[in-house]
């Protein structure tokens, strides 16, 4: 196996991949439409429709577009240029909605050295930003490591990066205005442009700094960035024996401190990856290696063979070949070079455009799909769902804990999370965006196989996934969810969280009365109307509801509804013997 990764590395080295395809797709010219994920399917596998989509090239054209549309009284949703959030984000009630991709909407507007600010339009990727910061010797100090979104889907989702130092990981807190084109009265041409800033209209600002797309369409973002720094980066792995409380104290010892943790085999990769001055010596590179192209058919051999698993129970066969897999990214230090090319050993020293984050996979020419991104719906490839959660710092010890107590009643249980390179454990600091992150914490992110064919396929060992699912959610420690992330039951009551929805919500209601960029979705998860989960036979399998009955999981296929292991007032689909 471990020479298979090896041949396989040196492939996907030396290849360009296939880029990612435009998620709207359309019938006729821009009209009759549907609407997906980069993944190609949403939490609940629907199909979302549009009436048309527009592509506005310039602020004044998408202005004309949003009034267009506000005259009308047609509802609206934003799409970006690859859509990679996994909830209906993106979603228009109905068919007879109007799509606006920020797909063109992809330029610099303003760049001012001196006062160290770059103004860019909300379809610039993360990608484009750093560059273009670097360009003038400028750097964003955090990031999402995925550098394939948009300046507007970070800000409608609260991405970040990993760091309690400064402001925190979160790139909307190193925004300093922001211009959103939202409906308008008729006095107004049925459109309005706002500049919205700290001093100036702050409850606006706080509002769009994580808005969901429910306020209009972000136009433009103005970022205050740093000098360019240099990053030393060093991987280490140890044993978890101390790990809790290790993740509370860590991250104020190392500024981009983060976790991979492989609970089954009961290890932890500490990434110690620190600021150092731009005249240090060094080269390096982030270019991390699940998200290079990869060939298509190397990744339908492991998707098979990952159905396969999944379809014998396999789990000894799981925890060899998760094993391997992770050793062997540990080996090549996930990518990380000295030099852009080879990893030659420790401390990597890189500049920080270079070290923050990476995806080189949707940065290449097209060759008819030879080579991918991992996850392109397009090939075999990767499927999956994701369990995105943060923890308060101070209950993150007990959570650790929990998840540990779980492995000790079934070693093998969490190897199904590290086929996916473990549970990547990153830092938040409490934000003042009124969706922002409330207090300082760890986000747990959980990344596990999903049927491609039939959403009634159970799971293996699904049920402890679903009891750390709802520990965190539910039962003890009310954890925030990511809003670009997790499946339906994570949103469930999600906005009681917040201290400040109310001042969310009075926002939504003065920048936009009819609620035309509104859906059922986003109202659901606002609290306004309705409830997230959705109850029907098979529902906790994929997340739209937490099991009550048998009916819930699988009884054909042996998956009752069962209380949990460690907490008992937990309900998952636990396969049962006959």
């Amino acid at each position: 196996m471990i020479v298979w990764l090896s041949v396989i590395f040196c492939l996907f080295t030396f290849v360009s991949s296939t880029s990612s395809d435009d998620p709207v797709k359309c019938e006729f010219g821009n009209t009759m439409c549907t609407v997906t994920n980069s993944y190609g399917a949403f939490p609940d596998r629907s199909i979302c429709e549009a009436a048309k989509v527009e592509y506005p090239k310039t602020e004044a054209e998408l202005v004309s577009v949003v009034a267009a549309a506000t005259r009308a009284g047609r509802k609206m949703r934003v799409v970006s240029r690859y859509s990679h959030s996994i909830p209906k984000l993106v979603c228009t009630d109905g068919k007879d909605g109007i799509l606006i991709s920020t797909k063109f909407l992809n330029n610099v507007v303003r760049a001012d050295r001196e006062a160290k600010t770059l103004t860019v339009e909300s379809g610039v990727t993360l990608r484009q930003l750093i560059g273009e910061a670097a360009k003038l010797e400028l750097a964003l100090p955090y990031a999402p490591y995925w550098w394939g979104l948009t300046v507007g889907g970070i800000m409608g989702t609260g991405a970040h990066g990993s760091s309690l130092w400064g402001k925190g990981s979160a790139v909307h807190d190193y925004v300093t205005e922001i211009r959103i084109v939202s409906p308008g009265s008729v006095s107004d041409g049925y459109v309005k442009v706002r500049v919205l800033s700290e001093t100036v209209n702050p409850e606006e600002f706080r509002a769009a700094k994580v808005s969901l797309g429910v306020l209009g369409v972000i136009s433009q973002v103005t970022f205050q960035l740093q000098p360019m720094f240099k990053r030393s980066l060093t991987y280490v792995m140890r044993k978890d024996s101390d790990f809790g409380d290790q993740a509370v104290t860590f991250g104020e010892k190392h500024e981009f401190a983060d976790f991979i943790w492989l609970p089954s085999q009961g290890k932890v990769v500490y990434r110690m990856d620190d600021r150092v001055p731009f005249n240090t010596s060094g080269d390096g590179l982030f270019d991390f290696f699940p998200f290079r192209p990869q060939l298509s058919t190397a990744l339908a051999v492991n998707r098979l063979v990952e159905e396969s698993e999944e379809a014998s129970a396999d789990a000894n066969r799981r925890c060899v070949r998760t094993e391997e897999t992770s050793s062997f990214l540990f080996s090549i230090s996930y990518g990380v070079t000295n030099n852009g090319f080879i990893f030659t050993g420790y401390p990597v020293i890189g500049s920080q455009d270079r070290m923050m984050s990476s995806g080189s996979c949707l940065d290449s020419i097209q060759d008819g799909l030879i080579t991918a991104c991992p996850w392109d719906p397009r090939i075999n490839g990767e499927f999956f769902l994701q369990t995105t959660l943060s923890i308060p710092l101070t209950h993150v010890k007990d959570f650790i804990n929990d998840i540990k107590a779980l492995v000790k009643i079934e070693p093998k249980s969490l190897c199904v999370l590290e086929g996916s390179n473990g549970i990547l454990m990153r830092y938040v600091t409490s934000s003042p965006a009124f969706l922002g992150k409330e207090k300082k914490a760890l986000d747990f992110d959980l990344t596990y196989y999903r049927s491609k064919d039939d959403p009634l396929t159970p799971r293996l060992y699904e049920d402890y996934v679903e009891e750390i699912e709802q520990i965190a959610i539910v039962l003890k420690y009310e954890a925030l969810p990511h809003w670009g992330k997790n499946r339906n039951i994570a949103f469930d009551g999600v906005i009681r969280k917040y201290k400040n929805a109310n001042a969310f919500l009075k926002v939504k209601e003065r920048l936009d009365p009819l609620g035309l960029f509104s859906t059922e979705w986003t109202d659901q998860i606002l609290g306004l109307k309705g409830n997230v989960t959705i109850v029907k036979q098979g529902c906790a399998l994929e997340g739209l509801c937490i099991c009550s009955e048998d009916s819930h999981c699988a009884p054909n296929k042996g998956y009752m509804c069962q209380p949990g292991k460690v907490y008992r007032e937990a309900r998952v689909c636990t396969r049962v013997s006959a």
